[in-house]
């Protein structure tokens, strides 16, 4: 099927299949990236690992998830992105199963490496699968559902995560990716096939080796710079020489993975840099305040998973809505306001320590961080899209995906380094406190600005041109 001239409708039979396996494929990939975090204290106890570690649990995933996704969406454009997708799937379903059998911290990191592969895969191509096969009529309330229900399950990771450790093992939340995986690609058998029809043959395998050595160098750089400062200095050179070197291959090449001409739109790149700094503090946010509900405020997996709820309460009851009334309003005040508010989540989320008040310290912060994120993601994720062509659709949802990805690894790779949190930290209740404070306050900052550049960067679509309108989503 030529991606330009599709037909399918919201409520067609192929329509729901497409929707289905989208939302269930991307699903997989975007709880791993949550759903660890509430398991990272028992792993770390289990496999007496330390901080370090810890964080290439995190790392080792969202480095080669971000950088391949732009690899995964090209390949997607060129040779067929229901393909591309079920290869993804089924690598995923694989991966899974040697991360919750790894016996060692090493293992398990490289496992959650060639995990991160496979999600490289199937994530941009399930959003491409929708833009290249809904008719343009339907595209954007296809694109709301999407979005919603994936912020669903970005903002469950955490509560079935605590579930699953507590009441099985850490390992578990691992293998719980397998029964989802097949029914995903039993629906994935009814999608329709999209490709881009002016692509080219082969790929871009240098500017994926320079990605992947840019961030990858950078990230171990941060991990490592306290327990190992002369390689760290190394690993940082390589990384910002291979950053260089990316960019110019991907100016000189005649046929990129990430064609220099997208960023060429200021709403295709304001939206980006928001994306990166809005995601960044999502990931450290996560990241450290689950390590603080157990290290410091002494709760259980479960509990811990548990006291995140109220984010996925908001996403459910209102993604839907405030992509509504983005579509009516235009992208620009939700983009803006949707990270202010999480900023004020963030700052009130600081005050968690050991003597915790729920409701108080936890329960309102949160639902206020989750109120400004379900006014957000629906109008971001429809606002990159629309910059660019549909037929670099994939390649537009790998960049943006890769930058959201990005974020994340960073921040966790930053953050305790920026706070003074290394080794077995996170097993001391002191000195885990006083780095989390410190780590909130950046990540408020990081939303902050993430606000101001939306408003001072994004645009409403012009009045005389078709606007795009986001509807029917969870909690419609």
């Amino acid at each position: 099927m030529d991606p330009t001239c599709a037909e399918v409708t919201v409520g067609s039979r192929t329509g729901r299949a497409v929707l289905a396996a989208a939302i269930l494929g991307s699903s997989l990939a975007l709880l791993d990236s949550t759903v660890v975090n509430v398991a990272l204290h028992r792993i770390g106890e289990d496999l007496d690992a330390s901080l370090e570690q810890l964080q290439w649990v995190s790392n080792g995933y969202l480095l080669s998830l971000a950088s391949l996704t732009l690899l995964g969406g090209s390949l997607g454009d060129r040779f067929g992105r229901r393909r591309i997708f079920m290869v993804g799937v089924v690598g995923f379903a694989l991966t899974s199963v040697a991360c919750g059998l790894a016996p060692t911290a090493p293992v398990l990191i490289l496992a959650r490496i060639a995990q991160g592969v496979s999600a490289a895969l199937l994530v941009p191509g399930s959003l491409a699968m929708i833009q290249g096969t809904f008719a343009p009529a339907d595209r954007s309330r296809a694109i709301g559902t999407w979005s919603g229900l994936g912020g669903v399950a970005t903002a469950v990771g955490p509560f079935l995560g605590g579930w699953l450790v507590q009441a099985v093992s850490w390992r578990w939340v691992f293998l719980i990716n397998l029964p989802v995986a097949v029914v995903t690609l039993v629906v994935a058998r009814r999608v329709p096939e999209t490709r881009d029809p002016a692509a080219v043959p082969g790929f871009d395998s240098i500017g994926a080796v320079l990605g992947a050595l840019g961030l990858g160098g950078i990230t171990y750089a941060l991990i490592q710079w306290t327990a190992e400062p002369g390689v760290a200095a190394a690993s940082l050179g390589v990384g910002l020489v291979s950053g260089v070197a990316f960019v110019i291959n991907e100016r000189r090449r005649p046929h990129p993975m990430l064609p220099p001409a997208l960023f060429a739109s200021r709403q295709f790149s304001a939206a980006n840099a928001m994306t990166l700094l809005t995601y960044a503090a999502l990931g450290g946010v996560l990241f450290f305040l689950v390590l603080q509900l157990q290290t410091v405020a002494g709760l259980g997996p479960l509990e811990a998973g548990l006291a995140t709820l109220p984010i996925t309460v908001m996403m459910l009851l209102l993604a839907g809505r405030g992509g509504a009334l983005a579509g009516r309003i235009g992208p620009r005040l939700p983009m803006t306001v949707g990270p202010l508010l999480c900023a004020v989540g963030t700052l009130l989320l600081s005050r968690v320590d050991e003597d915790l008040h729920y409701w108080t310290d936890v329960a309102v912060p949160l639902t206020v961080f989750g109120l400004g994120l379900a006014a957000l993601v629906a109008p971001l994720t429809a606002a990159v899209l629309a910059a660019a062509p549909d037929h670099h659709a994939g390649v537009a949802s790998g960049v943006n995906n890769a930058v959201a990805r990005a974020g994340s690894l960073l921040a966790v790779a930053a953050l305790p380094l920026m706070v003074g949190l290394t080794g077995a930290d996170y097993q001391r209740p002191e000195v885990f406190d006083a780095g989390y404070r410190s780590a909130m306050l950046w990540c408020a900052a990081l939303l902050v600005g993430g606000g101001l550049l939306s408003w001072l960067l994004i645009r409403n679509p012009d009045s005389d041109r078709p606007t795009w309108v986001i509807e029917g989503t969870a909690g419609d």
